[in-house]
């Protein structure tokens, strides 16, 4: 089966085997277009009890879901939603129900899990995670679960996946459907603990240049990281009340073991989300604390320049006297006029200044 990312298309170079007929032309490019079968499916695995997967097509899925077989086997299908016939080929050969196609068609969402009898539905979202990006790159994962199959559809790449893929060739073994959901979501918490970790190095970084009174851009990159995390907070944390109603009324098919599986998982979610949340609120507090420090320098710089008015007031208001073109002008034939003056001026500044002195403290 090839990879669920950009470098399944084939590599420049391959020699390829010509196909006769317009149709498997069609069908060759469309392969090396998507990286799937003629279904649409990136990767399919049929898992049985005590067993790791075995690598599936499309074709030998469907037929395997038609048997009456009730063995404890499930199968797990992935498929790519950019694939023309991916969603032609659901319609048609899995009974899904139309729930699941809404949430195909909405598009990105926050992540849930919800029971829509008979089968779970679940969105799982991943994101590229960049300081001081304006936007994030999303990618989301629409889930169906039944006793014997679960369904994944994309339209891009998620690292989430690409762990549970690689999980899988490592033979790890699953005993249910739900066990690959619960491992999906604890690849959802990996990767929002992997956030926060980065997000409170950049936190430390600008803390430490607060303290140093290096306050140069701190305001905008704060601000950035903030809106980044409470986004990525709404996208990827699960709705609490799709999950608190699933964890106290389970459907009938799953085990006693999936909801205590799902139940931990869940609750890992919930103590990285209160670090994102404590996160949060600390880039909250450096906000109040760089603004005010700022405040403080603006009125500093106000002080300086009402000192500087104030002292130059008495200086300017006798020259403007002494400056008039009127006769009578005191102390022009005064040999000492120009030191009296300079005593009246330095007299009235210095009251200025005790008088202003007086005001700040």
């Amino acid at each position: 089966m090839l990879a669920d990312s950009a470098s399944a298309v084939a590599a420049p170079g391959r020699r390829t085997v010509a196909v006769s007929g317009a149709g498997s032309l069609k069908h060759a490019v469309a392969q090396g277009q998507y990286g799937a079968d003629q279904a649409g499916l990136i990767a399919g695995y049929r898992f049985i009890p005590g067993e790791p997967g075995r690598e599936i097509d499309s074709d030998t899925a469907a037929a395997w879901l038609a048997s009456a077989d009730e063995s404890g086997d499930f199968v797990w299908l992935h498929f790519n939603l950019a694939h023309a016939a991916c969603e032609r080929w659901l319609h048609s050969r899995l009974a899904l129900p139309e729930a699941f196609f809404e949430a195909v068609r909405a598009g990105p969402g926050s992540t849930r899990i919800e029971h829509v009898p008979p089968v779970l539905l679940a969105v799982i979202n991943d994101v590229t995670f960049e300081f001081g990006a304006t936007t994030l790159e999303i990618a989301t994962l629409q889930v169906c679960a039944q006793r014997r199959l679960l369904v994944t559809t994309r339209a891009t790449p998620l690292r989430s996946v690409d762990r549970l893929r690689a999980a899988v060739k490592n033979r790890e073994r699953f005993h249910s459907p739900l066990a690959l959901l619960v491992h999906l979501l604890r690849d959802q918490a990996d990767v929002l603990m992997q956030i926060v970790r980065e997000s409170a190095t950049q936190v430390d970084a600008i803390e430490d240049r607060l303290l140093a009174q290096r306050l140069h851009d701190s305001r905008t990159e704060l601000a950035a990281l903030r809106r980044s995390l409470v986004r990525v907070q709404r996208l990827l944390a699960p709705e609490p009340g799709s999950l608190f109603r699933l964890l106290n009324r389970p459907p009938d098919w799953l085990r006693e073991r999936d909801v205590d599986e799902l139940r931990t998982a869940t609750e890992e979610c919930a103590l990285v989300l209160n670090d994102l949340h404590a996160l949060v609120e600390r880039i909250k507090l450096l906000q109040e604390e760089l603004a005010a420090t700022l405040n403080e320098q603006t009125n500093r710089t106000l002080f300086v320049l009402t000192m500087v008015t104030v002292l130059a007031l008495p200086i300017n208001i006798v020259a403007g006297f002494f400056g008039m073109n009127v006769g009578g002008v005191p102390l022009a034939d005064n040999p000492h006029g120009f030191w009296l003056l300079v005593a009246l001026v330095a007299g009235f500044t210095l009251l200025a200044a005790r008088w202003a002195f007086r005001k700040r403290s």
